[in-house]
């Protein structure tokens, strides 16, 4: 299944959908279209679409994908096989008509020479990185929507020694990587025909499954207790993304996501596990339409009378 199965339903921006310069297409209603194209977000004028196109082609994309949205069900997330993502918001969750946004998968893999050349880390940063994934250092990375986590990490996965074991958990499956002994795992979200397999389910079976390093897509909730202990009981060299708007505010929200697990320990204690179990912290920024790292923190310790993390820096970009 490609893009050529759900064209038929979305002949008005087909164009945006074939542009190679285009990420993502966002459609507020019928009356405004937005695109992201080379890293700049520009309004679309004219894009001849109506409300009445807009929910029915948001109806027949879900069918196509085997799912379902109406009135009954108004929010659709889904994924095509080449990993470009489409949501959808029906009236009357969305108070300005349908809302339609794709995200396109371009499949194109950087390694770290390439993400230096391209100016997103520098020749120092990614030798610190090489290093990092060369000792099995447990790495965080951080970052906006689109500050290109995912691209760091698989660039990093490209440094992972062949013979080794790896696991990727993703709840929308983006990273690439072509290990020898690979298994990729893929989170569910509850289908009308299907029950859902959550990134905590998988992260508990991917223990069971001798894993020598887990790749995890994106921490969002409980699943980072269960990563936590991973962490701390032996899985070093691990890789995993989460949102948050610096390095040093990612474990702030690490700790926010065990929080929700709904395991009950002392704040201290959570905060002091974290810090024997991540190593670096890395974050990215987009400015002017370019995905930078900003920040790489070492994480030394942790000082529970002061609350406070001992962070060493790396490097910091201005």
């Amino acid at each position: 299944m490609s893009w050529e199965v759900i064209l038929p339903f979305l002949r008005p921006i087909e164009p945006l959908l074939k542009d190679p310069e285009v990420t993502d297409i966002l459609v507020n209603g019928a009356a405004r279209v937005f695109v992201e194209k080379c890293g700049v977000l520009q309004e679309v004028p004219n894009a001849g679409l109506t409300e009445k196109y807009l929910q029915v082609a948001a109806r027949n994309v879900a069918r196509v994908l085997g799912d379902e949205i109406g009135p009954d069900k108004p929010l659709l997330d889904a994924r095509l096989p080449d990993g470009s993502r489409i949501a959808a918001v029906l009236p009357p969750s969305s108070l300005t008509g349908t809302i339609l946004a794709v995200r396109k998968f371009h499949g194109q893999r950087y390694n770290i020479d390439e993400l230096v050349r391209l100016g997103t880390l520098t020749p120092e940063v990614g030798n610190r990185l090489r290093r990092a994934v060369e000792n099995r250092e447990n790495v965080l990375i951080s970052g906006s929507t689109g500050s290109g986590k995912t691209t760091l990490m698989t660039a990093l996965a490209g440094l992972i020694p062949d013979h080794e074991r790896v696991v990727v958990i993703e709840d929308t499956a983006e990273i690439q990587i072509s290990a020898g002994n690979l298994v990729r795992l893929e989170a569910r979200r509850e289908q009308a025909t299907a029950a859902a397999v959550t990134i905590r389910d998988l992260l508990r079976m991917t223990l069971r499954l001798r894993p020598d390093r887990i790749l995890l897509g994106e921490v969002r909730g409980g699943e980072a207790f269960d990563l936590l202990q991973a962490l701390n009981t032996g899985h070093s060299g691990t890789l995993a993304t989460l949102h948050a708007n610096s390095a040093s505010l990612a474990l702030a929200r690490f700790t926010t996501c065990i929080l929700q697990s709904g395991i009950e320990l002392p704040y201290r204690a959570i905060r002091s596990n974290i810090a024997d179990a991540v190593h670096l912290l890395v974050h990215l920024d987009r400015r002017q339409g370019k995905r930078l790292v900003t920040q790489v923190f070492a994480v030394r310790g942790y000082d529970p009378a002061l609350d406070r993390y001992d962070l060493e820096r790396v490097y910091e970009r201005e």
